[in-house]
């Protein structure tokens, strides 16, 4: 993980071969600044900055700078990384150069490029594209590799900025294109969140993006001629097999008139292709921890002993699947944190001691929800037992069973109400430009949950607690298999109204809406603590392997709620002893921590809604 900046600012320069100042370089440069900073904290373990400068070479004039006084235009590109070492044995630094040429990586390569345990990808990488013989190569070399990323290259033979996201969008990159209030252009892995000096939005992940800085230096007029020399590079070339280079289809084929139905999770004998499927995803999605828990390099000779990995983790089939699997593959000598949130509620508590009261008006409801402050009311009876503690410690226990000798450490992450509102601002700005009522309460969650600083509980004796900090920085979490097999109650009302072809179209717009939904955000949120967030889900071997599924095999929604949606991932957790986490129901991050709808009144709220709009009176 690392954070990425990089900047092209137009000025001129004279004999000093210095960019003299304009009316807007004060404010460029302030920005600058503060979004380094910002993106600093993605990547902890070194930082780096690198510059170039392309000069517009007139008819006539010699390439060397002119010691006249005469000033020529001039593009300054500045290259800024931050390193989270995960890869490797040897400390790395970004930006990487070579020939002139500049690399800034923040992803992870799992597949496709051979990066041995004391190897960095990102090195490897950069080797693999500086030698390539021409650039017109690297669409066919990015289409065989599977990993989240987001990167940035100059190369300096041509004068061109490539930059791009994986298929998925698994990584952030936000881009601000100059305009004439702002002239300059940004990419970053995060922003500083709203601000009069850009209007930043998440990259598309359409495909694989190239700037001509050098026809740009040209052209004289940067706003003007920006878009003219930007061009999006198609991922497939010449029709070669690259495995990774786009998101596969879903399945169309219908299933039989009436498929048979699984009576019982308890089932033994299944249909011969259900039976198959559910054995190739333990296969997949073992294959896919596995790559995301090993060889991660520890810091210091001290943490020996402590957690390297985490789960975000609920109690749910998904994130429960993953720590059961990563269990596997993680030496068993090392403890595996389970970070599990949940915030101090307000309106929840309120419910809980004066019943539903939503009759009364809303400055009523506001009035005693003060007067409760007031009292000392909130604090005596905070509870941190939301849904999500309920199921986190009962399935430790079903881990104590069938994953003997592991030590998990179920991390208590208790979140007051000042605490959460304090930190608000931060989180907004974070998650930028991500605004929505849905945004915050995920992020919200996020936040805290990654951050890993909470309790563990000592014995099962009332208040028998130690403080705990997690050490981990490689973070597992379950998004994805919602979208892949079929978990959300839209699903079933798509089998409803539209029948079996409902849900395939259904699942098509899930898997067409991946890359812009919530995965930047996410990524953002994640990595301001200086951690990594990995999705076994979302490997494109994963998901090729579910899209290519018939979809009576991935679920159905004839038959109830715990067992018809993500049938075939209950019935994989089934057969591996996860036996009361298989038929656990779905319940929202955001319900599931108590992180949304913290407010009287709130309950009205709809998730889309914009914060600005909540804020308003």
């Amino acid at each position: 993980m690392c954070g990425i900046f990089c900047s092209l600012h137009v000025g001129c320069c004279g004999h000093t071969g210095n960019i003299d100042d304009g009316p807007n370089n004060t404010v460029y440069h302030e920005l600058s600044e503060r979004l380094k900073v910002a993106n600093a904290a993605r990547g902890p373990d070194a930082q780096g900055t690198h510059h170039v400068r392309v000069q517009r070479i007139c008819s006539g004039e010699a390439q060397a700078p002119s010691l006249s006084n005469t000033c020529s235009p001039a593009i300054d590109l500045e290259f800024f990384a931050s390193e989270l070492r995960l890869r490797g044995d040897a400390p790395v630094v970004q930006p990487h150069q070579q020939d002139g040429d500049v690399f800034c990586w923040n992803g992870e390569v799992f597949e496709g490029l051979n990066v041995n345990a004391s190897e960095n990808d990102g090195a490897k990488l950069f080797q693999s594209i500086h030698t390539l013989s021409t650039m017109d190569d690297l669409p066919f070399l990015l289409g065989r590799i599977e990993g989240p990323y987001a990167f940035v290259y100059y190369h300096a033979g041509s004068q061109k900025l490539y930059f791009a996201r994986d298929p998925l969008g698994r990584r952030s990159l936000l881009i601000h294109k100059p305009s004439v209030f702002n002239p300059y252009f940004l990419l970053a892995s995060v922003s500083v969140g709203d601000d009069q000096g850009y209007v930043m939005e998440e990259l598309s992940t359409d495909g694989i993006f190239c700037l001509d800085v050098g026809q740009l230096c040209e052209s004289k007029e940067v706003t003007q001629h920006f878009d003219s020399n930007l061009t999006c590079i198609p991922r497939h070339i010449d029709r070669r097999i690259l495995p990774f280079a786009k998101l596969n289809r879903v399945n169309t084929a219908l299933p039989p008139d009436v498929p048979p139905l699984v009576p019982s999770l308890d089932s033994e004998i299944l249909p011969r292709d259900l039976a198959i499927a559910v054995d190739n995803l333990i296969d997949h999605l073992d294959n896919s921890v596995m790559l995301r828990v090993r060889n991660i390099p520890r810091r210091a000779s001290s943490e020996k002993g402590r957690a390297q990995v985490a789960v975000l983790f609920s109690g749910g089939i998904d994130s429960t699947i993953l720590a059961f699997l990563a269990h596997r593959h993680v030496p068993l000598d090392e403890p595996i944190d389970l970070l599990n949130v949940a915030f101090q509620n307000p309106r929840k508590i309120q419910v809980q001691t004066e019943g539903n009261i939503g009759a009364i008006p809303k400055r009523e409801k506001k009035r005693q929800l003060k007067a409760a402050e007031i009292n000392g009311v909130l604090k005596e009876s905070t509870s941190y037992m939301v849904p999500d503690r309920v199921t986190g410690l009962q399935e430790v226990e079903e881990f104590k069973r069938t994953c003997p000798g592991r030590t998990w450490n179920f991390v208590e992450v208790d979140v007051p109400y000042e605490e959460s509102q304090a930190a608000r601002a931060a989180v907004e700005a974070i998650m930028f430009p991500g605004r929505t009522v849905m945004d915050l309460s995920l992020a919200m969650a996020l936040y805290f949950a990654s951050k890993g600083v909470g309790r563990l509980r000592i014995s099962a004796a009332t208040d028998d607690y130690q403080p705990y900090t997690s050490t981990a920085r490689v973070l597992l979490n379950g998004l994805g298999s919602d979208e892949l097999l079929g978990g959300y109650g839209r699903h079933r009302t798509a089998y409803a109204t539209r029948g079996w072809q409902g849900v395939i179209d259904e699942l098509q717009l899930e898997l067409d809406r991946i890359p812009t939904r919530n995965l930047g955000r996410d990524d953002r949120v994640i990595s301001s603590h200086g951690k990594e967030t990995r999705h076994p889900f979302l490997s494109l071997t994963v998901v090729s392997f579910l899209a290519g599924l018939p979809v009576h095999l991935k679920l159905d929604p004839r038959l109830e709620l715990g067992l018809g949606d993500k049938m075939l991932l209950r019935l994989a957790a089934r057969k591996v002893g996860l036996l009361e986490a298989s038929m656990r129901k779905k319940k929202a991050m955001q319900f599931g921590s108590h992180s949304a709808r913290m407010e009287p009144g709130e309950a009205e709220k709809r998730g889309d809604l914009m914060i600005r709009t909540v804020s308003e009176p």
